[in-house]
């Protein structure tokens, strides 16, 4: 299928544009990453805890700040998490320490200030937040009124009857009466209260572990472009593999300047999606040039900026179908995908449409470049048609 036929636009005649959009992007990139927001590195990387919480009513982002600001716990990340009908957000607890049960604290530390600032759980002191415990904290209060055996029993039956049927939450005590007798919800609604909110999952992540993380994904992006490098420059010529792997790094350095000046948190699954879009941009190359090779074999009286601008356009309907359809689908992701898969997408269609433009507005103007810079120093001024492939 073909979008265009007779299609000729010049496009290195717009290198200057395209160069002064490259520029602008990529220096904007560069002074969030050093003087604005930084690397805004995730907890997959820096080490910490991250707390996911479900509300009963829609959560306060400026009453939960203030709630950790108030326990000692400044500048903790607050994130919305899900469908905002779900009521979830992600708190985020960056921590320094090695040890397993500091972090574990940090957990803690974050559960207190929520019960003891946002939901003033001041008034209910000596209570249990009935939320929140466990099962074995819900058995020591029945124990004395109802026996150690009758107490186990009730308090499986309350903490699978809040979790699976009341996802976490109960919107009252007497609720309960459905699962365990009227004495021991009597029993519940003198020792207890309800929060109005519960932790729904824990994930935590040591120091060491984040930081073996951080150059594993730097030293997979270093090794997947070396390894594009040397198989253009074995199955083209050097000066292609060059060309590629600048305009692969340009799309990555564009990426992760968007992720700073948004201030968008990098975690694994963003790694992902650059490793993803560097493949995607390689393969959109390696399409140009590719035509670019062939046009240079049948077309020898050209002159090479004929050739890439022959080759840019015939190729165009191709670029447009296949970068267009993947660029649907990952902006779909990214209205409709969640919470979850946010950044990740995120990065993808940063990246497709980066991506896709590199390719011609600064792979393909690399060889004219190289042309003009050898030109300039007295030797041939044909670039290579490269090598053909073996049958």
């Amino acid at each position: 299928m073909e979008l265009f036929r007779g299609i000729n636009v010049d496009w290195l005649g717009k290198k200057w544009y395209f160069l002064g959009f490259s520029l602008i992007f990529s220096i904007a990139g560069i002074l969030s990453m050093l003087f604005w927001h930084g690397i805004p590195l995730g907890v997959d990387f820096t080490g910490g805890t991250k707390v996911y919480v479900k509300f009963e009513q829609a959560p306060d982002s400026g009453r939960i700040t203030q709630a950790l600001d108030k326990a000692g716990l400044h500048d903790a990340p607050i994130q919305s998490f899900g469908p905002p009908a779900n009521h979830e957000v992600i708190v985020s607890l960056p921590q320094s320490q090695t040890s397993e049960s500091q972090l574990d604290a940090g957990r803690a530390k974050i559960v207190a200030a929520l019960e003891t600032n946002y939901v003033g759980a001041a008034a209910a002191a000596g209570k249990l937040d009935l939320d929140n415990a466990s099962r074995g904290q819900i058995t020591d209060l029945l124990t004395p009124s109802a026996g150690a055996q009758a107490a186990q029993q009730a308090a499986v039956a309350v903490a699978n009857y809040r979790d699976t049927q009341k996802s976490g939450l109960l919107g009252s005590v007497d609720e309960l009466s459905a699962v365990t007798t009227p004495a021991n919800v009597a029993t519940l609604k003198q020792g207890s209260y309800l929060s109005g909110f519960t932790i729904r999952n824990v994930e935590i992540v040591g120091p060491q572990v984040g930081s073996q993380l951080k150059k594993q994904a730097f030293l997979a992006t270093i090794y997947s472009l070396a390894g594009m490098l040397v198989y253009l420059w074995f199955r083209f010529e050097l000066i292609y593999g060059v060309a590629a792997v600048v305009a692969v790094f340009h799309d990555t350095l564009i990426t992760i300047g968007a992720f700073s000046l948004t201030n968008r948190e990098i975690s694994l699954t963003v790694v992902a999606a650059v490793l993803t879009l560097v493949g995607y941009s390689m393969n959109d190359t390696i399409v140009v040039f590719d035509r670019i090779r062939e046009n240079l074999r049948t077309r020898r009286r050209e002159g090479l900026s004929a050739v890439v601008n022959r080759s840019i356009n015939q190729t165009m309907s191709r670029t447009i179908l296949t970068s267009g359809l993947t660029f649907l689908t990952v902006l779909s992701l990214f209205l409709f995908g969640g919470e979850v898969l946010h950044n990740f997408s995120f990065a993808l269609v940063v990246g497709i449409l980066i991506g896709t433009y590199s390719s011609i507005a600064v792979a393909a103007p690399m060889l004219v470049a190289y042309q003009d810079w050898r030109a300039a120093r007295g030797k041939t001024a044909s670039l290579p048609a490269g090598k053909r492939a073996r049958v």
